[in-house]
């Protein structure tokens, strides 16, 4: 008998971007865009279009380069919204415009200020005004997770009457349980007349650590959409991971009545693509693609598996992608070869100048490692990726001294909107020197929020990557380095979060 097809919605880009500091340049975004659609997602949430030039830039720039996936902007009830959503989706190949209002008392109170009967109003005009650019319409009641049954179906059955193709059932505050939000859909389902007119999608948050739950249990209930991200990443506790939801589904077929396209042996890809990128690191014990999920340390385990692997492991590690990073080129390779590795990682790069900087880092580092991974080269393009404008901070030499019984030292030379200056300090380790060094240079009055170092690949020869994370004036933002020498990655995303702050920009922030 088969399956019926399970859409999984891709959110990384959107909800994922919303994590302190995880917003993304429009050419990350591509890179990121192009490995979902090798991941074989159906939509892909390229961004929220009216946030700023800059993400309508980026929603039009995915437009462009997927061909394989539908590309989604979201939108707020509002015309405006809808036209640039509608606009940044044009050259898709398979466009969707995602609009949204909130429909529970406190928000509609509270935030939005309106009374029920406008807000379903708003919301059918919304979908009307979506239809004038795409027939593929997704409506979103935004909180629906609290909001009224009653009032829930109202809305519903208008936007669907409207023209709505999907409906998206949010769990806004991940307020909900397994159970209960499987009964919401049930309930919703059966008392919505045109039900059977729209897909029903769920949207979870993770606050309660049951957003894949939820999701799947929204599935088991007629839920033909699950919205989801790379890693889980996402707004506060984040969004329902895909690789959870999808492996799940894969790994119980007896339990799900459905089936997905996803090519799983690029999940871990994908994980690694989107961790370097955000600079969110992936926990050790994180399902299916932290660094652990498929290690065992108990003695009992070990032999289990050597004797048969399923009487510990549900799956299989290549079935997921681990094992994927596979020795790409040595110090001896040319140019075209670079080349076209980028192209088979699905990386473009502008222009000839900036291909030629990437492939002077890639010589630079192969003369430091022997053996150069698929990791690496993500890592040398996301760095070649600061645009110029924006690399107001630029690391020009450093020295660093570190001696039993001697204060560590740091000589940093920056190179700052063009003139070179220089600052030696001391820390208590040689990090915390060359940025305190740095500082005194730049004298941003940043607050450093986190620091942590996690390693590219395998190997002591591996490149470092340092991920820094700063606020000044109540914004924050990631900021990236790698290198083998974890000092100079150190410094380098140092800069790269100060490069980031220099560069401001307001955004809008929906939330679903």
């Amino acid at each position: 008998m088969s399956k019926e097809r399970l859409i999984i919605f891709d959110t990384t880009l959107r909800d994922g971007e919303q994590s302190p500091g995880a917003a993304m340049t429009r050419e990350e975004k591509v890179r990121i865009a192009r490995q979902l659609e090798k991941l074989r997602v159906d939509v892909i949430e390229a961004g929220f279009a009216a946030a700023s030039p800059g993400d309508f830039a980026a929603v039009q720039a995915v437009a462009e380069a997927i061909k394989d996936s539908t590309v989604c902007s979201l939108a707020r009830a509002i015309e405006s919204d809808i036209e640039k959503a509608g606009l940044a989706i044009r050259p898709a190949a398979r466009g969707r415009v995602h609009t949204f209002i909130a429909t529970s008392p406190i928000h509609m109170k509270m935030k939005l200020k309106m009374e029920p009967e406008q807000v379903l109003e708003q919301a059918v005009k919304a979908v009307k005004w979506a239809r004038q650019w795409t027939d593929d319409v997704e409506f979103s009641p935004e909180d629906a997770g609290r909001s009224e049954i009653d009032f829930l179906c109202r809305v519903l059955e208008a936007v669907i009457k409207a023209g709505a193709t999907t409906v998206n059932i949010p769990d806004t505050v991940g307020y909900n349980i397994p159970q209960g939000w499987g009964e919401v859909f049930k309930s919703l389902r059966e008392r919505v007349p045109n039900a059977d007119k729209a897909i029903w999608s769920t949207h979870c948050h993770n606050d309660l650590g049951l957003a894949s739950a939820n999701s799947l249990a929204a599935v088991l209930n007629g839920a033909r959409q699950v919205e989801c991200t790379i890693n889980g990443l996402g707004e506060r506790a984040g969004n329902a991971a895909l690789e959870e939801v999808v492996m799940a589904i894969k790994v119980r077929p007896d339990l799900f009545p459905v089936e997905t396209r996803i090519d799983t042996t690029q999940i871990v890809p994908t994980s690694k693509l989107v961790s370097q990128i955000t600079g969110y690191v992936v926990q050790p014990n994180k399902a299916i693609v932290g660094a652990n999920a498929f290690a065992h340390e108990s003695g009992i385990h070990q032999d289990g598996v050597l004797k048969h692997r399923e009487t510990y492991e549900i799956m299989r590690a290549q079935d997921v992608g681990w094992q994927t990073n596979k020795i790409s080129l040595g110090k001896l390779s040319g140019r075209n070869a670079f080349k076209t590795k980028l192209a088979e990682l699905g990386i473009q790069l502008e222009s000839e100048e900036a291909l030629n900087a990437a492939f002077a880092r890639f010589k630079e580092l192969a003369d430091k490692k022997r053996e150069i991974y698929d990791e690496d080269l993500h890592a040398i393009v996301s760095e070649e990726m600061v645009t110029p404008e924006v690399e107001h901070y630029r690391l020009v030499s450093s020295l660093f001294h570190s001696e039993t019984g001697e204060a560590p030292r740091a000589s940093i030379t920056l190179a700052v909107g063009g003139v070179e200056k220089h600052a030696e300090a001391t820390g208590s380790g040689p990090v915390d020197a060359a940025l305190k060094a740095i500082e005194s240079i730049v004298q941003s009055g940043a607050k450093q929020l986190l620091y942590s170092v996690n390693a590219i690949t395998t190997g002591t020869d591996a490149q470092g990557e340092v991920t820094v994370r700063l606020m000044k004036d109540g914004r924050i933002v990631n900021g990236q380095g790698a290198d083998t020498d974890i000092i100079v990655a150190s410094a380098k995303a140092y800069l790269n979060a100060l490069n980031k702050l220099h560069a401001g920009g307001e955004r809008l922030n929906p939330q679903l």
